[in-house]
Protein backbone atom coordinates (compact mmCIF):
# COMPACT_ATOMS: atom_id res chain seq x y z
CA UNK A 1 0.00 0.00 0.00
CA UNK A 2 1.15 3.24 -0.84
CA UNK A 3 2.06 6.21 1.61
CA UNK A 4 3.24 9.84 1.06
CA UNK A 5 6.11 11.17 3.18
CA UNK A 6 6.41 14.68 4.02
CA UNK A 7 9.10 16.48 5.77
CA UNK A 8 9.04 20.17 7.10
CA UNK A 9 11.41 21.68 5.39
CA UNK A 10 10.11 25.70 5.75
CA UNK A 11 8.92 28.09 2.91
CA UNK A 12 7.48 27.04 -0.47
CA UNK A 13 8.09 28.97 -3.82
CA UNK A 14 7.55 28.48 -7.64
CA UNK A 15 4.42 27.99 -10.11
CA UNK A 16 1.82 25.27 -10.02
CA UNK A 17 -0.44 24.51 -12.98
CA UNK A 18 -3.88 24.11 -12.02
CA UNK A 19 -5.99 21.15 -14.12
CA UNK A 20 -9.59 21.11 -15.08
CA UNK A 21 -12.13 20.58 -12.70
CA UNK A 22 -12.43 16.91 -11.63
CA UNK A 23 -16.13 16.89 -10.95
CA UNK A 24 -17.11 19.36 -13.84
CA UNK A 25 -15.03 17.13 -15.53
CA UNK A 26 -17.33 13.91 -13.92
CA UNK A 27 -20.49 15.86 -15.02
CA UNK A 28 -19.59 16.66 -18.57
CA UNK A 29 -18.55 13.06 -19.40
CA UNK A 30 -22.34 11.45 -19.11
CA UNK A 31 -23.49 14.43 -21.08
CA UNK A 32 -22.01 11.68 -24.20
CA UNK A 33 -25.33 9.55 -23.92
CA UNK A 34 -27.33 12.93 -24.98
CA UNK A 35 -26.05 12.58 -28.74
CA UNK A 36 -25.37 10.14 -31.28
CA UNK A 37 -22.16 12.49 -32.15
CA UNK A 38 -19.42 12.78 -30.67
CA UNK A 39 -18.41 15.21 -27.68
CA UNK A 40 -14.68 16.09 -26.76
CA UNK A 41 -13.53 17.54 -23.89
CA UNK A 42 -10.04 19.19 -23.57
CA UNK A 43 -8.34 19.89 -20.47
CA UNK A 44 -9.40 17.00 -18.64
CA UNK A 45 -7.75 15.68 -15.48
CA UNK A 46 -5.87 12.52 -15.35
CA UNK A 47 -7.51 11.19 -12.10
CA UNK A 48 -8.75 7.46 -10.88
CA UNK A 49 -12.19 8.80 -10.86
CA UNK A 50 -11.99 9.83 -14.69
CA UNK A 51 -10.99 6.88 -15.78
CA UNK A 52 -13.83 5.31 -13.81
CA UNK A 53 -16.10 7.12 -15.49
CA UNK A 54 -14.89 5.88 -18.63
CA UNK A 55 -15.65 3.08 -17.44
CA UNK A 56 -19.39 3.15 -16.73
CA UNK A 57 -19.40 4.78 -19.93
CA UNK A 58 -18.30 2.12 -22.01
CA UNK A 59 -20.09 -0.62 -20.52
CA UNK A 60 -23.35 1.22 -21.79
CA UNK A 61 -22.00 1.39 -25.04
CA UNK A 62 -19.86 4.77 -25.03
CA UNK A 63 -16.68 4.56 -27.26
CA UNK A 64 -13.54 6.27 -24.78
CA UNK A 65 -10.20 7.38 -26.21
CA UNK A 66 -7.40 9.70 -24.19
CA UNK A 67 -5.44 11.51 -26.18
CA UNK A 68 -2.41 14.11 -25.91
CA UNK A 69 -1.44 12.44 -22.37
CA UNK A 70 -4.97 12.14 -21.58
CA UNK A 71 -5.74 15.58 -21.49
CA UNK A 72 -8.77 15.12 -24.09
CA UNK A 73 -11.26 12.55 -23.51
CA UNK A 74 -12.86 11.52 -26.96
CA UNK A 75 -16.36 10.02 -26.47
CA UNK A 76 -18.57 8.62 -28.70
CA UNK A 77 -22.29 7.48 -28.01
CA UNK A 78 -23.87 6.10 -31.36
CA UNK A 79 -26.08 3.92 -29.53
CA UNK A 80 -26.19 2.49 -26.16
CA UNK A 81 -25.97 -0.59 -26.08
CA UNK A 82 -27.13 -1.71 -22.87
CA UNK A 83 -29.49 0.29 -19.83
CA UNK A 84 -27.75 -0.99 -16.65
CA UNK A 85 -25.36 0.76 -14.49
CA UNK A 86 -23.78 -1.82 -12.31
CA UNK A 87 -23.31 -1.73 -8.97
CA UNK A 88 -19.39 -3.46 -8.83
CA UNK A 89 -18.66 0.16 -11.30
CA UNK A 90 -21.09 2.91 -9.66
CA UNK A 91 -20.23 2.08 -6.11
CA UNK A 92 -16.39 3.25 -6.84
CA UNK A 93 -17.85 6.93 -7.41
CA UNK A 94 -21.00 9.30 -6.16
CA UNK A 95 -20.92 11.06 -9.32
CA UNK A 96 -22.06 7.29 -11.03
CA UNK A 97 -25.50 8.54 -10.76
CA UNK A 98 -25.05 11.21 -13.65
CA UNK A 99 -26.28 8.62 -16.21
CA UNK A 100 -29.65 8.32 -14.93
CA UNK A 101 -30.94 11.21 -16.33
CA UNK A 102 -28.94 11.21 -20.08
CA UNK A 103 -30.42 7.94 -20.08
CA UNK A 104 -34.10 8.51 -19.18
CA UNK A 105 -34.13 11.29 -21.84
CA UNK A 106 -31.97 9.27 -25.01
CA UNK A 107 -33.88 5.76 -24.23
CA UNK A 108 -36.89 6.15 -22.11
CA UNK A 109 -35.50 3.59 -19.51
CA UNK A 110 -32.60 3.01 -17.53
CA UNK A 111 -31.54 0.85 -14.38
CA UNK A 112 -28.83 2.51 -12.22
CA UNK A 113 -27.57 1.05 -9.17
CA UNK A 114 -27.45 3.18 -5.87
CA UNK A 115 -23.87 4.76 -6.19
CA UNK A 116 -20.74 4.97 -3.51
CA UNK A 117 -17.76 7.33 -2.75
CA UNK A 118 -16.29 8.51 0.07
CA UNK A 119 -17.91 8.30 3.70
CA UNK A 120 -18.58 11.76 4.19
CA UNK A 121 -22.53 11.45 5.03
CA UNK A 122 -25.69 10.90 3.75
CA UNK A 123 -26.29 12.97 -0.05
CA UNK A 124 -29.70 11.20 -0.99
CA UNK A 125 -30.79 10.49 -4.19
CA UNK A 126 -34.19 11.17 -3.59
CA UNK A 127 -34.09 14.85 -4.82
CA UNK A 128 -32.54 13.39 -8.55
CA UNK A 129 -35.92 10.61 -8.11
CA UNK A 130 -38.16 13.18 -7.18
CA UNK A 131 -37.59 15.54 -9.79
CA UNK A 132 -37.05 13.16 -12.61
CA UNK A 133 -40.84 12.17 -11.64
CA UNK A 134 -42.52 15.49 -11.74
CA UNK A 135 -41.18 14.96 -15.50
CA UNK A 136 -43.14 12.04 -16.19
CA UNK A 137 -40.55 9.27 -15.07
CA UNK A 138 -41.64 6.14 -13.01
CA UNK A 139 -39.21 5.05 -11.00
CA UNK A 140 -38.69 2.10 -7.76
CA UNK A 141 -36.06 1.05 -6.01
CA UNK A 142 -35.53 -2.48 -6.11
CA UNK A 143 -32.10 -4.90 -4.89
CA UNK A 144 -30.22 -1.44 -4.45
CA UNK A 145 -30.78 -0.60 -8.30
CA UNK A 146 -32.79 2.37 -9.78
CA UNK A 147 -35.56 1.27 -11.98
CA UNK A 148 -36.74 4.23 -13.98
CA UNK A 149 -38.56 4.21 -17.27
CA UNK A 150 -41.30 6.90 -18.85
CA UNK A 151 -43.96 6.15 -21.44
CA UNK A 152 -43.73 8.78 -24.28
CA UNK A 153 -40.58 10.35 -23.14
CA UNK A 154 -39.81 12.70 -20.46
CA UNK A 155 -41.73 16.03 -20.24
CA UNK A 156 -40.85 19.83 -19.31
CA UNK A 157 -41.88 20.47 -15.82
CA UNK A 158 -41.76 23.27 -12.85
CA UNK A 159 -38.48 22.03 -10.78
CA UNK A 160 -38.46 23.38 -7.29
CA UNK A 161 -35.58 21.85 -5.00
CA UNK A 162 -35.67 21.45 -1.83
CA UNK A 163 -32.11 21.82 -1.05
CA UNK A 164 -29.69 23.14 -4.07
CA UNK A 165 -27.80 19.96 -5.11
CA UNK A 166 -25.48 20.05 -7.53
CA UNK A 167 -25.66 16.71 -8.51
CA UNK A 168 -29.90 17.10 -8.66
CA UNK A 169 -28.96 20.09 -10.79
CA UNK A 170 -26.77 18.10 -13.11
CA UNK A 171 -28.61 15.19 -13.78
CA UNK A 172 -32.39 17.33 -14.45
CA UNK A 173 -30.63 20.12 -16.99
CA UNK A 174 -29.15 17.27 -19.08
CA UNK A 175 -32.28 15.38 -18.61
CA UNK A 176 -34.03 18.46 -19.41
CA UNK A 177 -32.34 18.72 -22.68
CA UNK A 178 -34.53 16.51 -24.52
CA UNK A 179 -37.64 16.72 -22.58
CA UNK A 180 -41.03 18.04 -24.83
CA UNK A 181 -41.57 21.45 -23.38
CA UNK A 182 -39.69 23.63 -21.15
CA UNK A 183 -38.52 22.69 -17.65
CA UNK A 184 -37.61 25.18 -14.89
CA UNK A 185 -35.25 24.81 -12.36
CA UNK A 186 -36.24 26.66 -8.97
CA UNK A 187 -33.56 26.98 -6.28
CA UNK A 188 -30.71 25.60 -8.83
CA UNK A 189 -26.97 25.35 -8.03
CA UNK A 190 -24.75 27.82 -8.70
CA UNK A 191 -22.00 26.26 -9.00
CA UNK A 192 -19.11 26.74 -11.83
CA UNK A 193 -19.75 23.06 -12.50
CA UNK A 194 -23.15 24.04 -13.65
CA UNK A 195 -22.12 26.95 -15.24
CA UNK A 196 -19.90 24.86 -17.19
CA UNK A 197 -22.15 21.81 -17.98
CA UNK A 198 -24.91 24.60 -19.62
CA UNK A 199 -22.00 25.97 -22.07
CA UNK A 200 -20.95 22.40 -23.29
CA UNK A 201 -24.64 21.15 -23.53
CA UNK A 202 -25.37 24.89 -25.51
CA UNK A 203 -22.74 24.04 -27.67
CA UNK A 204 -24.09 20.61 -28.44
CA UNK A 205 -27.41 22.52 -29.23
CA UNK A 206 -29.43 22.91 -26.08
CA UNK A 207 -31.58 25.67 -25.41
CA UNK A 208 -30.37 26.99 -21.84
CA UNK A 209 -30.68 30.08 -20.14
CA UNK A 210 -30.26 30.84 -16.13
CA UNK A 211 -27.09 28.59 -15.40
CA UNK A 212 -25.09 30.53 -12.53
CA UNK A 213 -28.95 31.68 -11.03
CA UNK A 214 -31.25 29.90 -8.68
CA UNK A 215 -33.18 29.67 -11.45
CA UNK A 216 -32.23 27.63 -14.80
CA UNK A 217 -34.71 27.18 -17.47
CA UNK A 218 -34.29 24.87 -20.45
CA UNK A 219 -36.29 24.37 -23.35
CA UNK A 220 -36.12 20.82 -24.63
CA UNK A 221 -34.97 19.74 -28.29
CA UNK A 222 -35.37 16.70 -30.31
CA UNK A 223 -31.21 16.22 -30.33
CA UNK A 224 -28.39 17.28 -29.54
CA UNK A 225 -25.10 17.24 -32.11
CA UNK A 226 -21.51 16.84 -31.14
CA UNK A 227 -18.89 19.67 -29.85
CA UNK A 228 -15.74 19.79 -28.41
CA UNK A 229 -15.12 21.55 -25.07
CA UNK A 230 -12.61 22.49 -22.22
CA UNK A 231 -13.11 21.44 -18.78
CA UNK A 232 -13.13 24.48 -16.48
CA UNK A 233 -10.47 24.97 -14.05
CA UNK A 234 -10.37 22.28 -10.80
CA UNK A 235 -11.46 25.42 -8.00
CA UNK A 236 -10.82 22.93 -5.46
CA UNK A 237 -7.12 21.85 -6.82
CA UNK A 238 -6.68 25.56 -6.87
CA UNK A 239 -7.85 26.09 -3.08
CA UNK A 240 -5.75 23.07 -2.08
CA UNK A 241 -2.16 24.50 -3.56
CA UNK A 242 -2.82 27.74 -2.51
CA UNK A 243 -2.85 26.92 0.92
CA UNK A 244 0.81 25.79 0.49
CA UNK A 245 2.41 28.80 1.12
CA UNK A 246 -0.17 30.16 3.39
CA UNK A 247 0.70 27.14 6.02
CA UNK A 248 4.24 26.72 5.12
CA UNK A 249 5.47 30.26 3.90
CA UNK A 250 6.58 31.53 0.70
CA UNK A 251 4.97 32.63 -1.84
CA UNK A 252 3.18 30.33 -5.00
CA UNK A 253 1.24 31.75 -8.11
CA UNK A 254 -1.21 29.42 -9.09
CA UNK A 255 -1.66 29.15 -13.15
CA UNK A 256 -4.96 29.26 -14.35
CA UNK A 257 -6.44 30.22 -11.49
CA UNK A 258 -9.47 32.80 -11.10
CA UNK A 259 -10.25 34.69 -8.16
CA UNK A 260 -14.17 34.55 -9.25
CA UNK A 261 -14.05 30.80 -8.75
CA UNK A 262 -12.90 30.90 -4.73
CA UNK A 263 -14.29 34.97 -3.63
CA UNK A 264 -15.33 33.36 -0.32
CA UNK A 265 -12.22 31.38 0.37
CA UNK A 266 -9.96 34.50 -1.08
CA UNK A 267 -12.03 36.44 0.98
CA UNK A 268 -10.63 33.84 4.42
CA UNK A 269 -7.05 33.61 3.43
CA UNK A 270 -6.92 37.16 3.34
CA UNK A 271 -8.92 37.23 6.36
CA UNK A 272 -6.41 35.23 7.97
CA UNK A 273 -3.29 37.53 6.74
CA UNK A 274 -2.34 35.57 3.76
CA UNK A 275 -2.07 38.23 0.41
CA UNK A 276 -3.64 36.54 -3.27
CA UNK A 277 -3.44 39.15 -5.98
CA UNK A 278 -4.53 38.12 -9.34
CA UNK A 279 -1.78 38.19 -12.20
CA UNK A 280 -1.84 37.56 -15.89
CA UNK A 281 -1.31 33.76 -15.46
CA UNK A 282 -3.56 33.21 -12.47
CA UNK A 283 -3.48 34.11 -8.61
CA UNK A 284 -0.23 34.96 -6.57
CA UNK A 285 -0.57 33.56 -3.09
CA UNK A 286 1.89 35.49 -0.15
CA UNK A 287 2.80 34.44 3.34
CA UNK A 288 3.93 38.12 4.62
CA UNK A 289 6.13 36.38 7.05
CA UNK A 290 4.04 36.49 9.77
CA UNK A 291 1.96 33.60 11.89
CA UNK A 292 -2.05 33.57 10.57
CA UNK A 293 -4.93 34.80 12.09
CA UNK A 294 -7.41 32.69 13.60
CA UNK A 295 -10.78 33.36 11.48
CA UNK A 296 -13.84 31.64 11.68
CA UNK A 297 -15.32 29.38 8.87
CA UNK A 298 -18.78 28.45 7.75
CA UNK A 299 -19.43 25.93 4.57
CA UNK A 300 -22.04 26.90 2.39
CA UNK A 301 -23.32 25.85 -0.94
CA UNK A 302 -21.64 28.20 -3.64
CA UNK A 303 -20.47 31.30 -3.72
CA UNK A 304 -20.27 30.53 -0.02
CA UNK A 305 -16.76 28.51 1.72
CA UNK A 306 -16.84 25.33 -0.23
CA UNK A 307 -17.18 22.58 1.98
CA UNK A 308 -14.77 20.67 -0.41
CA UNK A 309 -11.77 22.71 1.60
CA UNK A 310 -13.17 22.69 4.76
CA UNK A 311 -10.43 20.08 5.79
CA UNK A 312 -7.49 21.72 4.19
CA UNK A 313 -8.48 25.08 6.14
CA UNK A 314 -8.43 23.40 9.18
CA UNK A 315 -4.75 22.19 8.77
CA UNK A 316 -4.04 25.83 8.22
CA UNK A 317 -5.85 27.02 11.18
CA UNK A 318 -4.04 24.36 13.56
CA UNK A 319 -1.20 26.92 13.68
CA UNK A 320 -2.97 30.11 13.40
CA UNK A 321 -2.70 32.97 16.30
CA UNK A 322 -5.97 32.39 18.11
CA UNK A 323 -9.16 30.36 17.97
CA UNK A 324 -10.83 29.68 14.93
CA UNK A 325 -14.36 27.52 14.69
CA UNK A 326 -15.22 25.57 11.87
CA UNK A 327 -18.81 24.98 11.03
CA UNK A 328 -20.15 22.36 8.45
CA UNK A 329 -23.20 22.51 7.00
CA UNK A 330 -22.94 20.42 3.73
CA UNK A 331 -22.03 16.84 5.21
CA UNK A 332 -22.17 15.32 8.39
CA UNK A 333 -19.32 13.30 8.98
CA UNK A 334 -16.57 15.35 7.39
CA UNK A 335 -14.37 16.02 10.47
CA UNK A 336 -12.96 12.78 10.54
CA UNK A 337 -9.56 14.44 9.89
CA UNK A 338 -9.25 16.31 12.93
CA UNK A 339 -8.43 13.57 14.94
CA UNK A 340 -5.83 12.45 12.55
CA UNK A 341 -4.45 16.26 12.50
CA UNK A 342 -4.40 15.87 16.38
CA UNK A 343 -1.88 13.56 16.32
CA UNK A 344 0.50 15.76 15.09
CA UNK A 345 -0.02 18.06 18.05
CA UNK A 346 -3.40 20.02 16.74
CA UNK A 347 -5.76 21.78 19.28
CA UNK A 348 -8.82 20.72 17.91
CA UNK A 349 -12.88 19.88 19.59
CA UNK A 350 -15.65 18.45 17.85
CA UNK A 351 -18.95 18.21 18.76
CA UNK A 352 -21.36 18.05 16.35
CA UNK A 353 -21.10 20.00 13.04
CA UNK A 354 -18.70 22.61 15.22
CA UNK A 355 -14.93 22.43 15.13
CA UNK A 356 -13.02 24.43 17.45
CA UNK A 357 -9.23 24.51 16.75
CA UNK A 358 -7.35 26.55 19.07
CA UNK A 359 -3.75 26.92 16.92
CA UNK A 360 -0.69 25.74 18.17
CA UNK A 361 3.20 27.16 17.85
CA UNK A 362 4.21 24.24 16.10
CA UNK A 363 2.76 20.72 14.38
CA UNK A 364 5.12 17.85 14.99
CA UNK A 365 5.37 15.03 12.46
CA UNK A 366 3.58 11.83 13.08
CA UNK A 367 2.44 9.15 10.94
CA UNK A 368 -1.41 9.98 10.28
CA UNK A 369 -4.33 8.10 8.22
CA UNK A 370 -6.45 9.61 5.42
CA UNK A 371 -10.01 9.30 5.73
CA UNK A 372 -11.08 10.64 2.78
CA UNK A 373 -10.11 12.65 -0.24
CA UNK A 374 -10.17 16.05 0.91
CA UNK A 375 -9.04 14.94 4.55
CA UNK A 376 -5.74 13.35 2.72
CA UNK A 377 -4.63 16.43 1.28
CA UNK A 378 -5.09 18.39 4.65
CA UNK A 379 -2.44 15.71 6.00
CA UNK A 380 0.04 16.95 3.47
CA UNK A 381 -0.46 20.02 3.86
CA UNK A 382 -0.05 20.26 7.69
CA UNK A 383 3.34 18.47 7.08
CA UNK A 384 4.44 21.17 5.50
CA UNK A 385 4.24 22.71 8.55
CA UNK A 386 5.01 20.04 10.92
CA UNK A 387 8.67 19.58 12.42
CA UNK A 388 10.11 16.15 11.70
CA UNK A 389 8.55 13.56 9.34
CA UNK A 390 5.14 12.89 8.34
CA UNK A 391 3.90 9.74 6.81
CA UNK A 392 0.33 9.82 5.65
CA UNK A 393 -1.25 6.39 4.71
CA UNK A 394 -4.53 5.16 2.76
CA UNK A 395 -3.59 7.80 -0.18
CA UNK A 396 -5.29 6.07 -2.82
CA UNK A 397 -7.90 8.55 -1.92
CA UNK A 398 -5.62 11.09 -3.54
CA UNK A 399 -5.41 9.63 -6.88
CA UNK A 400 -9.24 10.23 -7.01
CA UNK A 401 -8.99 13.95 -6.66
CA UNK A 402 -5.40 15.30 -7.45
CA UNK A 403 -2.89 14.53 -10.66
CA UNK A 404 1.01 14.84 -9.40
CA UNK A 405 0.48 15.74 -6.56
CA UNK A 406 4.03 14.53 -5.35
CA UNK A 407 5.22 16.38 -8.38
CA UNK A 408 3.33 19.17 -7.84
CA UNK A 409 4.39 19.91 -4.03
CA UNK A 410 8.03 18.93 -4.85
CA UNK A 411 8.01 21.86 -7.97
CA UNK A 412 7.60 24.37 -5.13
CA UNK A 413 10.48 23.33 -3.01
CA UNK A 414 8.18 20.78 -0.71
CA UNK A 415 10.50 17.70 0.55
CA UNK A 416 8.21 15.13 0.02
CA UNK A 417 8.00 11.43 -1.70
CA UNK A 418 5.38 8.73 -2.28
CA UNK A 419 6.56 5.35 -1.14
CA UNK A 420 5.33 1.49 -2.10
CA UNK A 421 5.46 -0.55 1.68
Amino acid sequence: MDSIVIKGNGPVNGQIPIAGAKNACLTLMPATLLSEEPLTLTNAPRLSDIKTMAELLASLGTEVAGLQDGTVQALGTKEITNHVAHYDIVRKMRASNLVLGPMLARMGHAVVSLPGGCAIGARPMDIHTDALEQMGATIELKDGYLHAKTNGGLKGAMIKLRFASVGATENILMAATLAKGTTVIDNAAKEPEIVDLAECLRKMGAQIEGEGTSRIEIQGVDRLHGATHPVVTDRIELGTYMLAPAIAGGEVELLGGRRNLLEAFCDKLEEADISVTETAKGLLVKNKGSRVKAVNVKTEIFPGFPTDLQAQMMALLCTAEGTSVLEETIFENRFMHAPELTRMGANIEVSGGMATVTGVDQLKGAPVMATDLRASVSMILAGLAAEGETVVSRVYHLDRGYEKVVRKFSGIGAQIERITT
